[in-house]
């Protein structure tokens, strides 16, 4: 074979290339999905591996979907071995098959140029229920995953380009809402063959000797500029822990432990010393925690390192099998994404103790997650989902946080008001700031957010999963926590009352669940905090007087 000499100006555009096909997928899923998680919270995401099933290039969206896309592919092609074929679409869902948790469906189209595997194009959804004891499927208190729905192992969803009718049907017949989600399914599908067709051309133009040779090189070469930005932060030994408020149940406070141990261009995210699981379904299975070390510890790496498998080659993550964050089958897991959330707060705050100067207090939120259902006034079964996994960034270095800003874990959208209260029998009464939660310093943290909500019609079956009603979000150097988290039933009634963290409850016309998330944490000591940003804050409203002296009197 001739060698092939890699030219790096070409090696870009390929990369760009291949991103931009992936971005593609995105936008398509959101002109032509049916549920507001998908075309408004954007609850997905898109990647594409090279013939191996190396990832190569990643989309927007969702971070923690793709440091899992590698395990579930593997037990995809591990169960097919050869007969993978053109126009095969290779489907699962299953934790214990290198997935999440069971809504995410992970697809998987392979593309070849004559008669040879160059690349699969990937596409993971959050479908909105596919089943199980509760609707929407993200039961905190589950306690095996037979408990949360349609358990799909490595199976071909499409095989050779027409679409398995009696897998379609075993799906349509496990969810509550069949034609929402089977209109997320088709749009899935059909978004993936376009990309496939994509990557099929490009490929073409290549050759598929070029287009290998130069795939390997991308991964080489993110690796290679990982290990380099690795190598410019400071080496050490750190340890940081947290508490999650409970598992969803009744056990807890429990601790999440990470020592992370940094040396030249390699750094290694162990957590073996976290608390032993106890069931539920908050916890999380190997894949998901390696998943959510991988995209945190991103954030403090070169803006120009693809994001591929050549950035994970120099992170190690280690977990041991039985604990919060290293479940065993058959736990359930439907609820991880709320530890997920903890585990990149955990990752960044042990990141903080070496490099201070660059990173920003906790986030704030309360990991909160609601599926509402029931039906409404017509008779018809409604869903409605939406997650809020933080209200906005901690106090930095150099400024306050950012009020409702994206994280590095999940860049979910909020669901608009209005389209909640056209799709459901729903009223949104407040969706706001919450002043004087944010935490105190230097650098005020992002204020916490509430949304309100009351109910018009009766039995709407709700489902709730949050935290950060005991263990607030930390500040650094100085600056204090963000405002805790709190569930209120019928606020400023006779019968008003707080709810636990999480719940299942039955609600009717006239209640109202009032959901406080909690603020981001602070930077540095109150005292140096310039008295203009107090001004403006309390011009703003985002502190009262009151608050105002209490944390910034002694100056």
């Amino acid at each position: 074979m001739t060698q092939i000499i890699i030219d790096p100006i070409k090696r870009e555009l390929l990369k760009n290339a291949l991103v931009t096909t992936a971005d593609n997928t995105l936008v398509r899923m959101i002109r032509t999905a049916r549920t507001s998680n998908v075309k408004n919270s954007m609850d997905f995401s898109a990647a594409i591996c090279d013939g191996r099933g190396r990832l190569v290039a990643q989309g927007l969206a969702v971070p923690v979907h793709l440091g899992v896309v590698m395990p579930a592919l593997d037990a995809c092609m591990a169960h097919f071995g050869e007969d993978i074929q053109p126009g095969d679409v290779l489907a699962s869902n299953d934790p214990y098959s290198g997935c999440s948790h069971l809504n995410d469906i992970f697809t998987f189209r392979p593309v070849f140029i004559a008669g040879r595997r160059v690349a699969f194009v990937s596409l993971i959804l959050h479908h909105s229920d596919l089943g199980g004891r509760v609707p929407g499927g993200n039961a905190a208190d589950s306690m095996e995953i037979f408990e949360e729905g349609l358990r799909i192992p490595p199976v071909k969803l499409v095989r050779g380009g027409r679409a398995d009718a009696d897998l379609m049907r075993i799906i349509e017949y496990n969810t509550r809402v069949p034609e929402r989600v089977m209109g997320d399914v088709r749009a899935q599908l059909a978004a993936l063959e376009q990309a496939a067709n994509e990557v099929e051309k490009m490929a073409g133009q290549w050759g598929a000797d070029q287009f290998d040779a130069y795939l390997d090189s991308l991964i080489d070469y993110a690796e290679k500029l990982t290990r380099d930005s690795l190598a410019q932060l400071p080496d050490g030994e750190v340890e940081f822990e947290e508490w999650n408020d409970d598992d969803g149940a009744g056990h807890g406070p429990v601790r999440i432990h990470l020592k992370l141990k940094k040396h030249g261009g390699r750094i290694i995210a162990d957590f073996s010393e976290t608390d032993d699981d106890l069931g539920g379904a908050v916890h999380c299975n190997r894949a998901f925690t390696v998943s959510c070390a991988y995209a945190a510890i991103r954030t403090v790496l070169a803006e120009a390192i693809p994001n591929n498998a050549g950035l994970y080659r120099a992170i190690d993550v280690i977990t041991r099998p039985g604990t919060f964050v290293d479940v065993l089958f058959p736990a359930a897991v439907g609820s991880r994404g709320q530890v997920g959330f903890r585990l990149r707060s955990i990752v960044l705050g042990a990141l903080a103790k070496l490099i201070p100067d660059r990173l920003p207090a906790c986030a704030g939120g309360s990991e909160f997650a609601i599926a509402a259902s029931g039906n409404d006034g017509d008779g018809r079964r409604f869903l409605h989902l939406e997650f809020h996994n933080n209200t906005g960034l901690g106090g930095g270095p150099r400024s306050d946080g950012q009020d409702a800003g994206p994280y590095c874990i999940g860049n979910l959208a909020n669901v608009p008001v209005e389209l909640i209260e056209a799709e459901n029998p729903l009223r949104i009464e407040e969706y706001g700031f919450l002043p004087d939660t944010g935490g105190v310093g230097q650098y005020r943290g992002a204020l916490g957010m509430v949304r309100q909500y009351r109910f018009l019609v009766d039995n709407v079956n709700v489902q709730i999963r949050a935290d950060r009603f005991t263990s607030r979000p930390w500040g650094l150097l100085g600056g204090g926590p963000g405002g805790g988290a709190r569930n209120v039933l019928n606020p400023g009634q006779s019968d008003e009352r707080d709810l636990p963290s999480k719940f299942i409850r039955v609600f009717n016309a006239g209640e109202v669940l009032r959901a406080e998330m909690a603020g981001a944490g602070g930077y540095g000591e109150a005292r140096l905090r310039d008295p203009a940003s107090l001004e403006r804050d309390l011009l703003e409203e985002k502190i009262t007087a009151a608050h105002a002296q209490a944390a910034y009197s002694a100056r």
